[in-house]
């Protein structure tokens, strides 16, 4: 037991030296939130999420994901906002802002699989970065990293629910931590600044109700009834985690993924809806925004210059043209780009 924590003890020691800011360990066994998900799932909640569909066993059992394994390394790092943050004239989720998470925590988790590796030669392991079959918030929670909010976030102490997780599944037969008894506090500021009613009491989201899931990962159109409730969103949404109390008074997390300049260059509405494939790509180079394509966006950039994205100083005709073109292109957007034509004042050209 003593060489067991010793170990332990030594494993937290390197990821504090490889940049994360959290580290907890949960067994790779059946999660305690197994039961949850399989509700998650039985209402469809999860949209055109398919992928959550799949694998559900994988999903609810990491010890199916890495042969032999025992222990699960949950790690976590702060983007919270620090006052530099960059914004920009299109509403773009905090994560999403600065480089890829993806690569920098996966590129971190290698590092970590190395050194851990160098003192301990049998460590067998694979690390998930979002990318995989693995219920992170539940494996957080379980390894005494945070508590579920109600918007179905992680929230934790020290950087309240702005954090990125990723886990290593391993071999190692390390001291799991304990949860954190209680909860978030329950008290439905998120529940309230979510527009489209996304939230359930009960920390379970509708995702096709949320503006995250409707910007990053629907494809085709938009429930029509939601167009007015998403505001300026071109890519994810962060009003449930800024109305959250555990959100305010934060120290600026990881520089490595706070935005240093506006994402996409600082492109206006007007700008985002001449757009190509080639444009995008070269405009999300190097982000998270990637995960969404180009028709997505346009789509999105239309809904939002509906609800004002352009401000009231945009050349209107010039909207106006771009929206309309946008409508020859993607034909299943067109009732979406007469109602943005609309609440911009124009009618549609003949």
């Amino acid at each position: 037991m003593n060489a067991e924590r010793t170990l332990t003890a030594a494993v937290k020691d390197l990821a504090a030296q490889c940049g994360f800011d959290l580290v907890g360990i949960a067994p790779a066994g059946r999660s305690p939130a197994a039961e949850t998900l399989d509700d998650w799932l039985g209402r469809g909640w999860h949209g055109q999420m398919g992928y959550m569909a799949r694998n559900v066993g994988k999903r609810q059992c990491p010890r199916r994901l890495v042969a032999g394994a025992k222990s699960v390394i949950c790690l976590a790092v702060s983007y919270a906002p620090g006052p530099e943050q960059a914004g920009g004239p299109v509403s773009i989720a905090r994560y999403a802002r600065g480089r890829d998470y993806h690569k920098v925590l996966k590129a971190r988790c290698h590092t970590l699989m190395d050194r851990i590796r160098a003192i301990e030669p049998g460590f067998a392991g694979r690390a998930f970065v979002d990318t995989a079959p693995v219920q992170e918030r539940a494996l957080g929670r379980q390894a005494g990293l945070g508590v579920i909010g109600l918007n179905g976030c992680l929230i934790t102490r020290e950087f309240g629910s702005y954090v990125l997780l990723c886990e290593i599944v391993c071999t190692l037969d390390l001291s799991p931590d304990e949860p954190i008894e209680g909860d978030c506090g329950r008290c439905g500021a998120c529940l309230e600044a979510c527009p489209t009613g996304a939230l359930a009491d009960g920390a379970l989201v509708d995702a096709r109700r949320c503006i995250s899931y409707l910007t990053m990962e629907h494809r085709g159109a938009i429930d029509a009834a939601l167009w007015p409730k998403m505001g300026q969103a071109l890519f994810g949404c962060d009003r449930c985690q800024a109305a959250c109390p555990h959100n305010r008074d934060l120290r600026p997390g990881d520089p490595a993924l706070r935005a240093r300049k506006p994402p996409l260059g600082g492109a206006s509405v007007a700008d985002i809806l001449t757009w190509r494939d080639d444009d995008w790509d070269h405009a999300a180079r190097g982000s998270a925004l990637r995960r969404a394509s180009c028709e997505m966006v346009l789509r999105n950039a239309i809904v939002a210059a509906g609800n004002g994205a352009a401000g009231p100083d945009a050349d209107t005709r010039a909207l106006r043209t771009a929206i309309e073109a946008v409508a020859r292109r993607y034909p299943p957007f067109g009732p979406m780009c007469q109602w943005a034509l609309a609440r911009l004042g124009t009618s549609p050209a003949p």
